[in-house]
């Protein structure tokens, strides 16, 4: 029986610790939207998402209402665009994009993942025509974001992809530089990359995935913070149980909206996402989280072992209270949408080497992080290699979401809004990888990929 403690605990944790439901994605599969003709293709396209998510936010919003539980955004995710677009006979995938841009709008959701591929061991004629698309997709739309898989354990690290998607970004960066950079902040890169990640801007809805499915991804590090400051001075062994604790009911309230919206829309109910997804609200912070237990700032030395003890106590909780959990589920740490980064980071107590190394302890990794728009394509790229060695030889989804500030340099300031909030311009190496990069090839897979 649930107590009158507990539901005063929990409206507390909705009021003033910033408890919400981050997203409810629904993932819509377009497989059978492939079309010889460019236009018949995006035509199925559009109509496809507004028939499946027509009630996606009506129904969202009546569970907010109905159970008094913040749902942040309405999100979808479809079929990676390089699958579907690959039956038709086009050299350019921007239309595309277009396609799931007016649906996005149409249907009133806040995000659309998807204009995505897959070529950690190699690319298609498809995948090439995708990623060179990338740059205008991101500039001519609002509400599309991307993501290009470039490793995995299984099949190593395609560098050329690598070497790529740097000089996507420094492109992307151009043609958005009027909102300092804004489209690379729709575009990651990943290894390892997962099929039911509910967050963006990394979702996309795999080819192993049902025709629908409704994914949730939680929130809550205002919660936790609040609950570790009722054990200041405790053993690391006490701090952990709290954790757990109360990963358990923020999980299962995540369990119980994905379950509702599952039924009330007669779609499948897929996974809850674990991840605490920080904001730029005070209070709302994982950094904080990690001062918390003993750090004067995040970034400083024991970071990356708080981090761990974090991430792995709410997996631990959280899976006890969700029958299916999946996407990236850990503690998300984006420069700039996490107050707490944000200071660390003007503080110079968190660069990347640091924020590279809570990358193996965590959720994808280089998230929302601005560095001087004059910064190499090759440097980029280099940057990304490593966040995919360190997903491919720890067998973990890594990510690189990085914007090349056009016009800015170190310690200027990126303003994005809303939950995006702002980004510290901070350093890189001033050392050249280019002839690193220019190699090419594939970076073999580990030996951990010989399982079988």
């Amino acid at each position: 029986m649930i107590t009158s403690s507990e539901i005063l605990q929990t409206i507390h944790m909705f009021d003033q610790q910033h408890l919400d439901i981050r997203t409810i994605t629904m993932g819509i599969s377009l497989l059978d939207c492939a079309n010889p003709s460019r236009q018949d293709a995006c035509r199925k396209i559009y109509d496809k998402i507004c028939r499946r998510a027509e009630k996606l936010v009506s129904t969202g919003q009546a569970i907010e209402k109905e159970f008094g539980i913040p749902i942040i955004n309405k999100r979808v995710s479809v079929t990676p665009i390089s699958l579907v677009a690959a039956a038709s006979d086009t050299a350019d995938y921007a239309p595309f994009a277009a396609a799931l841009d007016k649906a996005a709008k149409a249907v009133g959701i806040d995000f659309i993942g998807g204009f995505s591929a897959l070529v950690q061991k190699g690319f298609s004629q498809a995948d090439r025509k995708l990623i060179t698309s990338i740059p205008e997709a991101l500039a001519t739309t609002d509400l599309v974001c991307s993501s290009v898989n470039v490793g995995s354990t299984k099949a190593g690290i395609n560098m050329d992809a690598v070497a790529e998607m740097g000089r996507v970004l420094k492109q992307t960066a151009h043609l958005t530089a009027s909102s300092g950079g804004f489209g690379c902040a729709k575009l990651v890169i990943f290894a390892n990359a997962v099929e039911d990640n509910p967050f963006m801007a990394g979702a996309f809805h795999g080819a192993g995935e049902p025709e629908c499915v409704i994914n949730v991804g939680i929130s809550g590090p205002g919660v936790v913070h609040h609950a570790l400051q009722q054990v200041k001075g405790q053993p690391f062994d006490v701090v952990a149980e709290t954790i757990k604790k109360t990963a358990f009911r923020i999980t299962r309230m995540g369990q119980l909206v994905a379950r509702e919206a599952s039924a009330r829309l007669d779609v499948p109910f897929g996974i809850v996402d674990l991840s605490l997804a920080p904001t730029p609200a005070i209070g709302d912070s994982v950094a904080r989280i990690l001062e918390e237990m003993g750090l004067e700032v995040c970034g400083t030395h024991g970071t990356t072992a708080a981090l761990a003890l974090l991430n792995d106590a709410v997996k631990k909780g959280g899976v006890m209270a969700s029958n299916h959990v999946g996407g990236l589920s850990g503690a998300f740490i984006p420069v700039s949408e996490d107050e707490g980064m944000i200071a660390a980071a003007r503080q110079g107590a968190l660069g990347l080497d640091k924020l590279e190394a809570m990358t193996c302890v965590c959720s994808v990794g280089l998230d929302m992080i601005a560095v001087p728009g004059d910064t190499p394509a090759e440097t980029l790229s280099a940057i990304i290699a490593d966040e995919a060695a360190i997903g491919m030889v720890n067998s973990k989804t890594t990510a690189v979401r990085i914007i090349p500030a056009p016009g800015k340099n170190v310690g200027d300031t990126v303003e994005f809004g809303g939950l995006l909030g702002s980004a510290p311009v901070i350093p890189v190496h001033p050392f050249s990888s280019a002839d690193f990069i220019q190699r090419g090839g594939r970076i073999p897979a580990p030996m951990q990929s010989l399982k079988n």
